[in-house]
């Protein structure tokens, strides 16, 4: 740990911190100033500095592959694409005009999206950059070149090559696709231009990031269905998130729709419900912020009272957060998001867990005692529905009666 924080105090700027959920390490991905300005980006397994990588200019975007086997990283017009095993590095595509502002992948890894100050995003299958020859360029599969100014930042649903992606850009509009046929699905206009882009898990909703701080929320299944919509501001005041005083940099929502995650350049990171739009948390930072998350943290890392079943990573000073002094000789802060949840009591996702266990519980014990039980509730649930369709019934033929009443 000793040589894992010597790094971060080197460091000047720390782009991303990634994890991968298939293996317990944590590779944590720097961008760092050298003494001599050159730009290095490392890979940090845990403790232990195992690649170094010199790249011929400034990272301006950077991400990794969530199956955790690749990272592309953007340096100036060209994306450039490592094996994260043994670092070599696998192929540089230069199909961009100008620099590159975003990067992403779809959820299994094998397409990935990037934007630039071009006004171009491009679609590229990672199977067919890897099995190109060094001496071809392989073209992307879906050349997307609708927007008319920079493209700022890029968001990918659930579904592999099936799902839809977002696009932001500063022409003040957001744009949602279809990787499969490249189609163009919806383009919303915006007072002001976007920034920052996001959808939440079930793709109901796609949240946008504008330059003058305001957060809107667009519903993607609105009716009538229209291809080309104009987000008006003043119609619809309630689906606007309001509290930042400078641009939106980035926008995260949590597993379960309730939260949003937002990052300004106003220093502050705040935490929104999204229901309410009302503002839960803010965290205030001493620079711009240029990324923040949300991280599902594995269900073994918390007790049931809420405590973490093992001691959380403390934070030093020098990454600009809040200051705690809980513990003497301890600097940093331990921050866990949802804690307002807890209080009103179970959370969706424990509820699931909750119920997941008792019916594997019942199924692996198939004891006589156990299947009464369950005869109980099942029948106990019955007469519940019976009684719900009596009240169901009752209601209609109320409202049956008043709306056939005759007039006096």
């Amino acid at each position: 740990m000793k040589q894992l924080q010597q790094n971060q105090q080197n460091a000047e700027q720390c782009d991303a911190i990634c994890t991968d959920g298939l293996c317990s390490s944590i590779i944590f991905l720097f961008g760092i100033e050298s003494p001599n300005q050159q730009p290095l980006c490392s890979f940090c397994p845990q403790d232990q500095l195992q690649q170094k990588i010199i790249c011929p200019g400034p990272v301006t975007c950077l991400t990794a592959s969530p199956n955790g086997l690749y990272i592309l990283a953007g340096v100036a017009e060209s994306i450039y694409l490592w094996e994260v095993s043994n670092g070599n590095l696998l192929a540089i595509l230069n199909r961009h005009y100008q620099d590159l502002t975003c990067l992403c992948f779809t959820d299994d890894s094998s397409h990935f999206l990037s934007g630039a100050k071009d006004c171009l995003a491009l679609v590229w299958n990672l199977y067919s950059v890897l099995q190109a020859e060094p001496s071809q360029i392989p073209d992307p599969r879906h050349v997307w070149s609708r927007h008319s100014l920079p493209i700022t930042d890029l968001c990918c649903g659930f579904g592999g090559p099936l799902a839809r992606a977002a696009t932001a850009s500063l022409d003040q509009t957001a744009k949602l696709w279809e990787i499969s046929s490249g189609e163009l699905l919806l383009s919303v206009l915006f007072d002001v231009g976007i920034m920052a882009v996001t959808l939440d898990l079930s793709e109901y909703h796609m949240f946008c990031g504008g330059m003058d701080g305001s957060i809107f929320q667009v519903d993607l299944c609105a009716w009538p269905v229209q291809r080309d919509r104009t987000f008006q501001t003043e119609r619809e005041n309630g689906k606007v998130f309001k509290g930042h005083r400078n641009q939106v940099t980035c926008l995260s929502v949590s597993t379960d729709g309730s939260l949003l995650l937002s990052g300004s350049h106003d220093e502050t990171v705040r935490l929104w419900d999204i229901q309410s739009k009302q503002c839960l948390k803010t965290m205030n930072h001493k620079g711009p912020v240029t990324n923040a998350f949300i991280v599902l943290a594995p269900a073994n890392m918390f007790n049931p009272d809420g405590k973490p079943s093992v001691p959380l990573p403390k934070f030093s000073k020098h990454l600009h957060g809040t200051e705690s002094n809980d513990e003497q000789g301890s600097e940093g802060v331990t921050l866990r998001l949802g804690l307002h949840q807890q209080e009103s009591g179970e959370s969706y996702l424990e509820k699931a867990e909750k119920m997941y266990s008792q019916m594997y519980s019942t199924r692996e014990k198939n004891l006589v005692g156990d299947q009464e039980h369950l005869t109980i509730q099942v029948s106990e649930l019955e007469e519940e529905v019976s009684t719900l369709r009596k009240i169901n019934k009752n209601l209609f033929d109320f409202s049956a009666r008043i709306i056939t009443k005759p007039a006096k």
